[in-house]
């Protein structure tokens, strides 16, 4: 643990975790045990520059080669020092909700025709059953059980698919659990269902804070027809955070077509690991990057 002092005040905080001669900055670098994986991942500082100065002291650890920063942003990596080693790029779409704001629009009048014409027409298909609504979980009880439900609903969808999902161990569960609960209590928890008339369409799993609003899991129950359940369940939450004063609709990391169906602008997250700038590692990059070797390639990352 790192700590910036200024004037006997603390001014920032960095959690590394040390494995394989590596430093992992809020991971642990065990696969198994970072599934509920980082994303937008940074020293705790008031200002890019103590985040700077926090990971440039993590080089001074003993026996340390690499520092491992996992979903940062590239500000973060850049203030971190040394040479990247490897680099693993990911886009993360977003929805700038001040600039629908500023336009006098709703959100599904500033998409595209295409993306209108979809929602709107899947908005019809639901209607049909009923009115279509948008409940956020208010206790602790209700939240884990729409967290059950939703789990039920992703893991059927991956599994037709060959994989277990995202909550597939009692760690995961426990993890998210715990996490439910916390972050409701903080007022930092959208768990949202979506309802037309009596049948559920799906429940999305969403964190916020200070008016950043982070789509983190999701689980849609069977389309039928011109039923789209994803883009209507994320729709009607966008709306909402739009009503709501929120900024930013974050899709995270994924590169998925429905998120750049919705989204109107996009970050990248870096999944990087450097090397000290005078290790052999590090002067082997550099002479590398000299003759046009990039550590960025593609990576397929799930969460």
């Amino acid at each position: 643990m790192l700590r910036a002092e200024r004037e006997g005040q603390t001014v920032g905080l960095a959690l590394f975790n040390r494995y394989r001669r590596r430093l992992h900055l809020t991971s642990s670098g065990i696969a198994a045990l970072d599934a509920p994986f980082v994303e937008y991942n940074a020293p705790l500082a008031m200002g890019p520059d103590i985040s700077a100065a926090l990971l440039r002291a993590a080089w001074k650890a003993r026996g340390i080669g690499k520092l491992v920063l996992d979903g940062s942003d590239a500000a973060t990596v850049a203030g971190a020092g040394g040479v990247p080693w490897r680099m693993q790029r990911r886009i993360a779409p977003r929805v700038v909700l001040g600039a629908i704001r500023a336009a006098g629009l709703d959100y599904i009048g500033s998409r595209s025709g295409n993306t209108r014409y979809q929602l709107r027409r899947s908005l019809r298909a639901y209607e049909r059953r009923g009115v279509v609504t948008l409940e956020r979980a208010a206790r602790p009880a209700e939240a884990l059980d729409w967290l059950s439900a939703m789990i039920a609903l992703h893991e059927a969808r991956w599994q037709a698919q060959g994989s277990p999902g995202a909550f597939a161990s009692d760690y995961l569960l426990r993890f998210h659990r715990t996490l439910v609960v916390r972050a409701l209590a903080e007022d930092m928890l959208d768990m949202n269902r979506v309802r037309a008339g009596g049948d559920t369409l799906g429940y999305l799993y969403n964190f916020r804070l200070r008016g950043h609003v982070y789509a983190y899991q999701s689980g849609f129950s069977a389309s039928m027809g011109h039923e789209k359940p994803g883009l209507t369940c994320h729709a009607l939450a966008i709306q909402h955070a739009l009503t709501a004063g929120d900024e930013v609709y974050d899709f995270l990391g994924g590169n998925d077509r429905y998120k750049r169906s919705l989204a109107n602008a996009e970050n990248s997250l870096l999944w990087a690991e450097l090397v000290p700038a005078l290790s052999p590692a590090g002067i082997a990059a550099r002479l590398g990057a000299m003759w046009g070797w990039r550590p960025d390639h593609a990576v397929s990352i799930s969460r």
